[in-house]
């Protein structure tokens, strides 16, 4: 099915086409489809005004990727950011994009350790992603020359400009080449970046993402905050609590649509999946029997979804979090339809709560936290839906060869104890709980890191090591030989991070960090060390606050 918005009529080369094909993007969202082309033709600033969550780092990234000539060991791009945490996604995106072609990107923030970041600038770099003041601390130290680039992006300016680096960003910009590009990203316009505009940038190309008008009707909106390790069987759970479970899974990637359809096959459910590289007769066939609910559900992509008409549908589930509010509410539209109330869930992990609470905001909808399906409540569904069509059996005559056989079963057995066997027979796979991972939701009032069977253990690296929940629990899987669902509520702060793990795979785990003659990595956190603020970082670690950002507190 050939899309007719694609990333390759937006002028991108081969080598970055082949990079969103990996990635397994379909189509460009609006903010990326205006701006790429521009970008592209490298003759004019640019002004764009999008939401945060739109797509806006590929819609930069990609042409910038293009445009770099590696041949060259000079820093030909700075992309300016509020926040460190964007500094590193920001840096990690661009990286993801770049495909085979040999780009350099190298974050620079405060928090991190500047001699790390002088050996990565030495060694030759060619797009520096930093915030404001390490990057002027960079200015005045003669490390970042920036006299000779040929892009200038501020990205979330207005957001800059809450946090008080108006000074910074004025200040950089008279440290770059006179001939330079720049492009500005703001969700909002106010006056003081349109100033900096009117200063900086002489002349340029007004893009703006034109808004929809936002309804919801008749769905009833909840999530999920979990674990992305935990997102498949939280999802088996859902459908598996609804009797009559019939609905759309959407997932943000042609890769993630075919691995999830695939487990729910595995796992015995009737589903089937479109996107954008299923033919238009195949995207016929599946949804024809999804209409007719030969299967139940059917997992896609927002592209591959477009068109679909079909009414009665009991859920709308979010596997992946929606770039934007938008395609949010064409997600979940499609529930409550002719009447019908229907319910949309979205998964979500703790980093993503923030981009969740701005699509509510700018939807103008509620979007309710709720509890994972306790196994026990989904056993006891099962067993009255069992219990229901086993009643409508009963009220037919039974075929003579099966009461024969019962008669038969009955006649030297005690009737309760046969009944026991035949439905154990029947259904022991079906009602069996251990087939159910252990999810618990984060950020439960009744949430203890020390739960019953868990030992907590203290762990002496932190945000500050590079360290993410993800490279934490690779790391001691690697070098404690436990499995990843073994590992359970990791928290990486600054300087330090915690995790539980069961308790006879505690002393597995400390020993497998233990170096001979060194202060142990890992340790059991002390019963008066239940919260992680009891910990305090040194002083000579604690992160200032930016010198520009103090004035506006």
């Amino acid at each position: 099915m050939k899309n007719e918005k694609a990333f390759d009529g937006l002028g991108l080369s081969e080598e970055a086409l082949k990079a969103i094909n990996t990635k397994g993007f379909e189509e460009p969202t609006a903010i990326q489809a205006l701006t790429i082309p521009v970008m592209l033709r490298d003759d004019t600033n640019i002004i764009a005004q999008a939401q945060t969550g739109t797509g806006k780092t590929a819609a930069f990234g990609l042409p910038l990727i293009d445009l770099i000539a590696v041949e060259m060991k000079t820093v030909q791009a700075l992309i300016l950011v509020p926040t460190r945490e964007l500094a590193i996604q920001v840096s990690e995106e661009i990286n993801s994009l770049r495909g085979k072609k040999n780009v350099t990107i190298v974050p620079i923030y405060g928090g991190q350790s500047i001699d790390q970041q002088l050996r990565r600038l030495k060694k030759g770099v060619h797009i520096v992603v930093g915030t404001p003041g390490r990057i002027m601390d960079h200015i005045r130290r003669k490390t970042l020359k920036l006299g000779e680039i040929e892009h200038l992006i501020l990205d979330e300016a207005d957001e800059m400009l809450n946090m008080g680096f108006v000074e910074d960003m004025e200040e950089i910009m008279k440290h770059t080449n006179e001939t330079k590009r720049t492009l500005l990203f703001s969700a909002t316009m106010p006056d003081r970046i349109k100033n900096l505009a009117k200063k900086y940038m002489d002349g340029y190309e007004l893009l703006k993402v034109k808004k929809e008008q936002l309804t919801t009707h008749l769905t009833e909106q909840i999530y999920f905050e979990v674990k992305g390790s935990d997102k498949f069987d939280a999802l088996c759970r859902i459908i598996d609590i609804k009797d009559d479970f019939y609905g759309l899974i959407f997932c943000r990637t042609r890769s993630d649509v075919d691995v999830v359809s695939s487990h729910l096959k595995d796992r015995g459910y009737d589903a089937e999946s479109i996107h954008g590289d299923v033919s238009q007769g195949q995207r016929e066939k599946t949804l024809a029997k999804f209409r007719k609910r030969n299967v139940n559900i059917l997992v896609a992509t927002d592209v591959a979804a477009r068109g679909i008409d079909v009414n009665n549908l009991t859920h709308v589930i979010n596997y992946a979090l929606p770039h934007d509010p938008e395609s949010y509410i064409h997600r979940i539209g499609r529930t409550g339809r002719a009447g019908h109330q229907g319910l949309a869930v979205t998964f979500i992990t703790p980093s993503e709560y923030k981009r969740l609470m701005f699509i509510q905001r700018i939807t103008k909808t509620e979007i309710k936290k709720s509890s994972i399906p306790r196994v026990s409540d989904i056993i006891k569904s099962k067993k009255a839906k069992i219990q229901r069509e086993l009643g409508e059996m009963l009220q037919n005559e039974p075929e003579k060869g099966y009461f024969s056989w019962a008669k038969q079963l009955l006649q030297d057995a005690n009737a309760t104890e046969t009944m026991a066997a035949v439905l154990k027979y029947c259904f022991e796979e079906k009602l069996n709980p251990d087939i159910y991972g252990d999810i618990r939701s984060y950020g439960d009032k009744s949430r203890s890191l020390e739960k019953h069977g868990k030992a907590r253990l203290f762990v002496a690296l932190g945000k500050k090591d590079r360290m993410t929940p993800r490279k934490l629990v690779d790391l001691i899987m690697e070098k404690a030989g436990v499995q990843s669902r073994q590992i359970d509520d990791v928290q990486v702060l600054d300087n330090f991070s915690f995790i539980a793990v069961p308790f006879e795979k505690a002393e597995q785990v400390i020993s497998g960090f233990k170096v001979q003659g060194k202060k142990p990595l890992v340790s059991h956190v002390k019963s008066e060390d239940k919260n992680p603020s009891s910990f305090k970082s040194s002083p000579r670690k604690r992160r200032k606050p930016e010198k520009s950002a103090r004035k506006f507190r």
